[in-house]
């Protein structure tokens, strides 16, 4: 029988007399005499109590008499008859559990039936080994009956006299907190209001749409809406890791005298990043580094097309009420003119719409402010501290606005907004999954006759290594997809032939294939066109730009158009339209600029010119240059195999000329990392630069070891294994090898797996997501030694490989990702099962209710906020540590963690102070960390609501917030006060316990 028609067979004359004898009879009032608590749920069931009059086995009976009467008229049962003991035992529970929610009558409506039944669900114990039939059954079920409990609720005479009681004092909190807004909130007029809503709609209009390479054929549209086109990223974490910062508090409160904080995270906030389009959710200030074609810039505009929305979608809420300024460096600099001020970012990106005077500024200083800087590589060296210091003024000038910056990872050095309070997180390559959901949208996107190819190249993703490993971002996806399709299932090996052919299909396929004729009279082949065009790209990258002046543009092709023979004979200014407008390589962003669609064209063709006109000093003198490494290594490409080895041999030089390590190396990695791009190289050449490299092993720091993972394979032969490394080389050279996506680097890796460091371990686990989920877990993960290493799972199919592979994790990290789920409670008791401490996202907190109730658990980081409330703790009894990151906590929540009676260190924002109720007392805990930022810790509430604190830290990331501890003098077993970016004042009183680190 369908659950849906339980209900229906449970009328409620026959349903409502049996669950009414789970409620007592009312008393009179509005609760508001006597005890001033309030009336709570277990106060209103009959089984417990003063007025008890069922026991559990009455309410048992209860339960049995509700599933017998279930089944339909012709006997059939929604459930296998032999599990009806099961089910009557599994929703006894269920209704047990009842007089377990803190909270009472009128919040349980509040809630509604749906969402009470998840509750009731949630503090039961769930159900064990029951078929699909018997779960949906028991899940109706328990629907049903929460809807009759509740309407038995609201037919209490006291019901409506508390309801108003709490109307009122809502009412009362609502416009106190109304007031506050007000007062806080600069008044603007209605021009103001009516100019964002037309500035947001062009927003929307200008960035809702979003080109994706390669879908450039008949029946494709040539946008796609951005809603449908985005793909959700994910950004990995800085370079300081969650141990480190661990290790740092703990080494601190050691030196302080006391036991401090043993598993959690701190400092700086969380680092292990997420998805991308959510880092601004934990960060205020984020650099944002990505390669060429990672999404970088479409990531921007769905931020931006987030914020212009009312509908705003799934994790985007915190853009609500956030203006988004959308600032192109290379669009604001390329007259090498000063950058704007506030009052000139509309006019400065060529927006059309005239803002009301002071409009912009009245937005920053309000904090209501999204500033998206894109292209910190895209402008030269000479000008990024230029525009760092404009970033700075900026962030001098204005509080509470959220920033982006973004970047190729070279051009700027770790660190480099470091001190502006900035976290730095990288775009991750696509992952499999990923790339195949790419290729799935492509083939919707391009319509019913790409259809039969997407199949056949999901299979070459999966079998062929070198297409593999040249889809990894969307950009070369969506030529892959394009060429696939064009070649009828055939590829080009190798990326410069990938290139060939994409510049084949735009220049001379496209329009052909299209019907498209000659629209501007220009009728010209596929090499004239690259031999004008890369004049302008030759120029762009010479003197360090990506966009130049319309007029500029029209007279180089003026210029070298009487030199191409094909091209001679046509008015160069119709030639220059036809390239612009046709060729599918260069746009207009604005109505006097001209660009390439995309750097990486610009790079292809900048290298090609070189190579033709063999300027091998240019190439050279730029050698250490970031935004001459792709150009490069496609000249390398280009080159002819005597043409090669002089680039080679010049590069070396240039090597050794350097002037310090850091440019060396790199000069050594783009030489490197060259060698794949060359048709033909003489092996001594090979053995030089592979000879050369191995002098900068073991690399020193993570940024050298990221730089040369980038050789790709040939390095693994130069690393040396963990005999005889120190530990940071150690950590170095696992670092480079966890960056190379190769089947043969797990050999490698294998013998590091029972290093003593606890840093090499936590980087072998870290790189596990790079790297085929089966084959890592059975050679590296089976085989590491778990002392003190937490288990950090990305997705459910490395939670499934822990379990299949029966390790026993104490500790695990669960990081935010839209492929970990833990989904279904088997899951969930197969990855956390035997736990002692876990951090995760709280998106998956409320899963910890089905632990069973004998748990191993004793430390929990929530690293983002917990969703659906905080009752699960409820069930973690014998949890020791409990360190919340983000939350907005209410009463009910607070109830939760006071529960379990062990809780001794507590770590919370300081606005999840404002909600913690006067009478509620935890005298369990005697750590209390605080995270202070951008507000003042209520100390006086944390004087009264711990009476048993013995050591209390204040952290902020923003220097020079003052907090008086005169309030805590009333703490007789204080000893220790300890401020991390905080100033500490009024401590005479304290003055023998206060410790100031600030």
């Amino acid at each position: 029988m369908e659950p849906a028609l339980i209900g229906t067979r449970l009328a409620s004359a026959a349903i409502g007399p049996l669950l009414k004898k789970l409620l007592v009879s009312e008393g009179p009032g509005a609760g508001l005499t006597g005890s001033s608590q309030k009336i709570r749920l277990s106060s209103l069931v009959s089984f417990r109590g003063e007025k008890r009059t069922l026991t559990e086995k009455d309410v048992r009976k209860l339960a049995a008499t509700l599933v017998e009467r279930s089944p339909s008229g012709d006997g059939e049962r929604p459930f296998p008859a032999d599990e009806t003991e099961a089910v009557v035992e599994t929703l006894t529970r269920t209704l047990l559990a009842l007089g377990d929610l803190d909270m009472d009558d009128v919040q349980a409506v509040r809630l509604g039936h749906l969402d009470l039944a998840r509750r009731l669900r949630a503090a039961a114990p769930a159900p064990d080994g029951l078929s699909t039939d018997s779960v949906l059954y028991l899940e109706s079920m328990t629907e049903w009956a929460c809807l009759h409990v509740l309407d038995f609720f609201t037919q209490r005479s006291t019901f409506v006299a508390r309801s108003l009681v709490e109307q009122t004092r809502g009412q009362r909190e609502l416009i106190a907190k109304m007031d506050e807004v007000i007062r806080r909130t600069p008044r603007t007029d209605s021009r103001d209001a009516d100019f964002e809503r037309r500035y947001l709609a062009h927003l929307a209009k200008k960035h809702g749409r979003l080109t994706i390479y390669g879908v450039d054929l008949r029946d494709a549209p040539e946008k796609w809406p951005l809603d449908v086109a985005y793909l959700s990223l994910e950004a990995t974490g800085g370079l300081v890791s969650p141990s480190r910062l661990r290790r740092e508090y703990r080494e601190y409160v050691e030196s302080a005298g006391t036991a401090g904080f043993t598993d959690v995270t701190i400092l700086r906030g969380d680092p292990s990043g997420g998805r991308a389009d959510q880092i601004l959710t934990r960060h205020d200030k984020v650099l944002l580094r990505g390669t060429a074609g990672s999404g970088k810039t479409t990531l921007i505009q769905w931020l931006a097309v987030s914020a212009a929305r009312e509908d705003l979608a799934d994790g985007m809420g915190y853009l609500r009420d956030r203006v988004p300024f959308v600032l192109p460096l290379r669009a604001l600099t390329r007259h090498g003119e000063r950058l704007p001020a506030p009052d000139r970012f509309l006019s400065a990106v060529g927006c059309p719409l005239s803002a009301p005077d002071g409009w912009a500024d009245r937005v920053l200083a309000a904090g209501r402010g999204l500033v998206l800087v894109d292209g910190i590589d895209e402008i030269p060296e000479a000008e990024r501290d230029r525009a760092r210091r404009w970033l700075r003024d900026l962030l001098d000038s204005y509080d509470g606005n959220r920033w982006l910056v973004t970047s190729r990872p070279t051009a700027v050095r770790d660190d480099w907004l470091a001190p502006d309070g900035f976290a730095e997180l990288t775009l991750a390559p696509m992952s499999s999954a990923e790339v195949a959901t790419f290729v799935r949208r492509w083939h919707r996107a391009a319509g019913p006759d790409a259809a039969p190819y997407e199949q056949p190249l999901l299979d070459a993703l999966r079998t062929t290594a070198d297409v593999a490993q040249l889809a990894t971002n969307p950009l070369m996806c969506g030529l892959i997809c394009a060429l696939h399709h064009g070649r009828r299932g055939f590829l080009p090996r190798g990326r410069k032939a990938l290139y060939d052919a994409a510049l084949a299909m735009l220049l001379s396929r496209r329009d052909r294939e299209r019907d498209m004729g000659t629209p501007y009279g220009i009728d010209l082949g596929e090499t004239p066109q690259i031999q004008l065009i890369q004049r302008i790209a030759y120029w762009l990258t010479l003197n360090g730009r990506t966009t130049m002046d319309r007029a500029h543009a029209q007279d180089v092709v003026r210029e070298a158009v009487p030199a191409i023979t094909e091209a001679a004979g046509y008015d160069p200014a119709l030639v220059f339209t036809h390239l612009l407008h046709r060729s599918g390589l260069l746009r207009e962003p604005t109505a006097d600029t001209v660009d390439f669609v995309h750097r990486t064209f610009q790079d292809y063709l900048a290298a090609k010119a070189l190579v033709d006109r063999w300027d091998i000093g240019v190439l050279v003198r730029h050698a250490a240059d970031d935004q001459w490494e792709d150009v490069i290594r496609m000249a390398v490409g280009h080159a002819r195999p005597r043409e090669c080895e002089e680039i080679f041999d010049e590069l070396l030089k240039a090597a050794d000329a350097a002037p310090d390590r850091r440019t060396q190396l790199r000069v050594l990695v783009v030489a490197a990392t060259a060698l794949h791009h060359a048709t033909e190289v003489a092996p001594e050449i090979r053995e030089r630069i592979l000879a050369r490299t191995a002098e900068a092993i073991p690399p020193r720091g993570p940024d050298e070891a990221r730089e040369l993972a980038g050789v790709g394979r040939a390095v693994l032969d130069l690393l040396p294994g963990p005999e005889g490394l120190n530990v940071e080389a150690a950590e170095n050279v696992v670092i480079t090898a966890t960056h190379i996506t190769d089947d043969a680097t797990l050999p490698y890796l294998a013998r590091f797996t029972d290093h003593p460091s606890l840093g090499v371990r936590s980087q072998l686990m870290w790189g596990w997501a790079r790297f085929a989920t089966a084959p890592y877990a059975e050679e590296i993960i089976a085989r590491l030694d778990p002392s003190d290493l937490d288990f950090t799972l990305v997705s459910d199919d490395q939670a499934a490989q822990i379990a299949r592979l029966g390790l026993r994790p104490e500790r695990f990290e669960l990081r935010m990702s839209p492929s970990l789920t833990l989904d279904g409670t088997a899951m969930l008791r197969m990855a956390l099962g035997e736990a002692r401490i876990a951090r995760m996202p709280g998106t998956l907190a409320p899963s910890l209710s089905h632990l069973p109730s004998g748990n191993r658990l004793r430390s929990l980081t929530l690293t983002s906020p917990p969703a659906g409330g905080l009752a699960f703790l409820r069930r973690l009894t014998g949890l020791q540590v409990l360190a919340i990151i983000e939350a907005v906590m209410s009463e009910e929540d607070w109830h939760a963690v006071a529960a379990p009676d062990r809780l001794s260190q507590l770590q919370l924002p300081a606005e999840s102070l404002q909600s913690l109720p006067e009478s509620l007392r935890l005298p369990q805990t005697e750590n209390l960390l605080v995270d202070c930022s951008g507000r003042t810790a209520p100390l006086d509430a944390i004087a009264r609501s711990f009476p048993a604190l013995r050591l209390l830290t204040l952290h902020s990331d923003r220097e020079g917030e003052v907090h008086d501890l005169t309030p805590l003098a009333s703490l007789a077993g204080l000893r220790y006060v300890n401020g991390f970016g905080v100033r500490l004042a009024g401590t005479e009183a304290l003055a023998p316990t206060v410790d100031v680190r600030s």
